[in-house]
């Protein structure tokens, strides 16, 4: 990584996903939200999945970004947020971008749920100038083979029912593409892309926090239907906010085995890389 975060940094990083969501989806975008001003984002950005715009809002770098997203209302979340230059409805198969124009792009927990996602690929380096630079993060294969049901099952014998708890697990989380770093390095070398970097982040044990966040987090869902908010009481002293293990985890987010992996993908200046 090319830049350190302060303390002050990634206290910020925390409180901007632990106030805004539910515990166990901000442990997971806390983690990925550090990395990218860890790197630097170059303008323009293009945000490929804009989404409801909580993720380019809550960046430190405060920067405006171009976003595209298929969905109309998390997009109108996002203008509200006021954090895009401009965001457009767009299948991300088929960018209305012009050709070597963005400094860098990246796409954020995204590319796991797009079929066919060579297609897309293909459009980020095409949309990148030369020497731009493609920021991802996605779940891998571990994500797949490590979930606590799954274990948990496994340790009673009942094999059947522990791929059935895999393949709902994964269906309601919409994962398509649940793929090895080798095999996203392979994608994005097919795109074009002249180097590929990878580490992986999220340790077991914060994949299976998160998975029982999902029913301990029900909570969340009827305050944001009654009162527009995921979070009541946005304060680190609150418990269920998981303040102090999320803090923690930021602090040292990468991990050889961890279930999701973070890529830069270098497009070729035309001279060579070294």
């Amino acid at each position: 990584m090319t830049e350190k975060l302060s303390p002050q940094d990634l206290d910020q990083i925390c409180e901007n996903q632990c106030f805004h969501l539910p515990y166990f989806r901000a442990m997971l975008r806390s983690v990925e939200q550090s990395f990218y001003p860890r790197e630097g984002l170059p303008e323009p950005v293009l945000d490929i999945g804009s989404g409801d715009g909580h993720f380019a809002w809550a960046m430190l770098t405060r920067q405006k970004y171009f976003g595209f997203d298929p969905w109309l209302e998390p997009s109108k979340e996002a203008i509200e947020l006021d954090v895009y230059h401009s965001i457009t409805l767009a299948d991300a198969h088929s960018l209305p971008a012009v050709s070597d124009h963005f400094a860098s792009a990246l796409s954020n927990s995204v590319l796991e749920h797009i079929p066919d996602v060579q297609g897309v690929l293909d459009e980020a380096h095409r949309a990148l100038q030369p020497g731009g630079v493609f920021y991802f993060a996605v779940p891998n294969h571990r994500w797949r083979e490590k979930l606590w049901g799954q274990a948990f099952f496994n340790r009673l014998g009942l094999k059947s029912l522990a791929r059935r708890y895999e393949k709902f697990f994964n269906k309601i989380s919409r994962h398509i593409n649940l793929d090895s770093p080798e095999v996203w390095t392979e994608r994005l070398k097919q795109a074009g892309f002249a180097r590929v970097e990878t580490f992986n982040y999220f340790p077991v044990w914060a994949l299976r926090m998160l998975e029982r966040g999902h029913v301990g987090g029900l909570p969340n869902l009827l305050w944001k239907k009654l009162f527009g908010k995921w979070v009541l009481f946005p304060s680190r002293k609150n418990p269920f906010l998981r303040y102090r293990k999320i803090r923690k985890l930021v602090d040292n987010p990468r991990c050889e085995d961890g279930v999701c992996s973070f890529f830069i993908a270098h497009k070729s200046d035309g001279k060579a890389i070294r």
